[in-house]
């Protein structure tokens, strides 16, 4: 699954992407969890500040 992602996002017709990977510590338990999001270079900095 990895593969078929990284040839979709170095596609030459389509904007540039970022895989981007966060650690969420979970308020009711105090587990982290990793939520995966596929952004465009742009909107990176952005959703990481949140």
């Amino acid at each position: 699954m990895a593969k078929k992602v990284v040839a979709t996002l170095k596609a030459n017709d389509s904007r540039a992407f970022a895989k981007v990977i966060k650690m969420v510590k979970s308020p009711k338990t105090g587990a982290y969890t990793f939520k995966e999001q596929i952004l465009t270079t742009d909107e990176v900095k952005e959703n990481l500040k949140k």
